[in-house]
């Protein structure tokens, strides 16, 4: 589900105001996830500008990190982002289905027989494999197709991408001209660590083989490899996490704004003795008597299991009517239990919602609690919460209005134009 930022988008009872209905709309959900497409906007600008004179790109894979492919894709495309990077060509078809006239890499890579699904789109493989390669140009001959691709050069990573040697063996080819090949890039492997000497060698490594594609593009750095300094930055960078809030310089203050609010609805309140339990196992024993907020969210939900709390471990805290509470017990996979003694008599109740990210809560933080990186918070956010963008000129409506008549409609847009076949690529 998603609800429009814009209340006039909120279907309307003339009984009840614009925030009672937009309440009913979310009634069937434990949670609201909120993204702020307008601090992603900035995030990106910011990153933009201290990577000038580098094109900053956008790297939008795993449905934007959680946070939604579609509405961010739009929201940077009008902020001038002409570059985004996804991880398949399922992915690339939603990006190019939201901002028509932009480049999309496909980080993924290039299979036999898929040639044909890039074409349709006008998006580009990004090749880390000889057989890759092979297989794209005879795809390229067989066609004519020209709509680029990019090689990827393992420089440390050991993961992906052609190695040095390999990447030598195509320079005479590459440099012969009509290759298609628009970009070459390679990924860092400890870019958030600034003293890391791996950093040094695969710049020397990279901007060594780089510089033998003659006129040809190239990108080193993600997120943090931005901050890394101009010599890492070469004509484009790459940053993900940085643009959801994630701190790219956990060595430092996180220079990003936070991107994610998330809320979950108090579905019970209840008082237990001293000495009582709570939650599976008994973990966690009460000191004094507690007050408890059940809260309807769990590890179904993305709110992992490591942020339980048992009587010697606290665990992660939530903001309860603006005060912090912490976890009581194990999270279980529809509900955590928070403590809320500490909290005046009746602030809480029923139905009122506490937020697990945001007013104070980073998503690092809550990584630290789940013993793992913000990454893997952000794209663990499941489909159980109603998601509310706001800013960005995005207008979602709540419901799909009543197709107007046909006269009435709005043009469809323009076919991405296919480019000139070229000449066969060499040999």
């Amino acid at each position: 589900m998603t609800v429009a930022s814009d209340p006039k988008m909120i279907p309307q009872n003339g009984l009840l105001s614009t925030e009672a209905n937009q309440a009913a709309a979310l009634a069937a959900y434990g949670g609201v996830l909120t993204v702020d497409l307008d601090a992603i906007i900035a995030n990106w600008r910011k990153l933009e500008k201290t990577a000038v004179p580098a094109e900053c790109s956008a790297v939008i894979k795993a449905d934007a990190y959680g946070c939604g492919a579609e509405q961010v894709a739009r929201a940077l495309g009008k902020a001038g982002c002409r570059t985004f990077f996804v991880a398949t060509i399922e992915e690339a078809r939603t990006v190019r289905a939201a901002v028509p006239d932009i480049a999309i890499y496909v980080l993924g890579g290039y299979f036999q027989n898929t040639g044909e699904h890039y074409a349709k789109i006008n998006c580009r493989p990004v090749i880390g494999d000889l057989n890759e390669l092979a297989e794209w140009d005879v795809f390229c001959r067989r066609t004519g197709w020209s709509g680029g691709a990019a090689i990827h050069i393992d420089t440390g990573m050991n993961r992906l991408g052609l190695t040095i040697a390999e990447a030598q063996a195509i320079i005479p080819r590459i440099n012969a001209g009509d290759h298609g090949i628009t970009l070459v890039m390679s990924h860092l492997v400890s870019a958030e660590q600034l003293n890391s000497q791996v950093n040094a060698k695969q710049l020397a490594a990279f901007r060594g083989i780089a510089s033998e594609f003659a006129g040809v593009p190239a990108a080193l750095s993600n997120s943090s490899g931005i901050f890394l300094g101009a010599p890492f930055q070469f004509d484009m960078v790459r940053p993900g996490a940085a643009l959801y809030g994630v701190n790219p310089t956990p060595e430092a203050d996180n220079p990003m704004q936070q991107v994610v609010d998330l809320k979950a609805r108090i579905v019970q309140t209840r008082n237990i003795e001293r000495g009582e339990t709570v939650g599976y196992g008994g973990t966690w024993t009460a000191r004094r008597p507690t007050k408890l907020a059940i809260v309807a969210v769990g590890y179904a939900d993305g709110y992992f299991r490591a942020a339980s709390s048992n009587d010697g471990t606290r665990g992660a805290e939530v903001i309860v009517a603006g005060k912090r509470c912490p976890v009581a017990g194990r999270v279980s996979m529809d509900l955590i239990a928070i403590d809320i003694t500490d909290l005046p008599p009746n602030t809480v109740r029923r139905g009122h919602m506490v937020t697990l990210l945001g007013e104070g809560i980073t998503v690092d933080e809550l990584a630290h609690h789940f013993g793992t990186i913000g990454y893997e918070v952000l794209t663990s956010l499941g489909p159980r919460y109603a998601r509310v963008y706001k800013g960005g000129n995005v207008v979602e409506p709540l419901e799909k209005p009543t197709p107007a008549p046909a006269a009435e409609q709005p043009p469809s847009p323009p076919p991405v134009e296919q480019p000139v076949s070229p000449p066969p690529l060499p040999t």
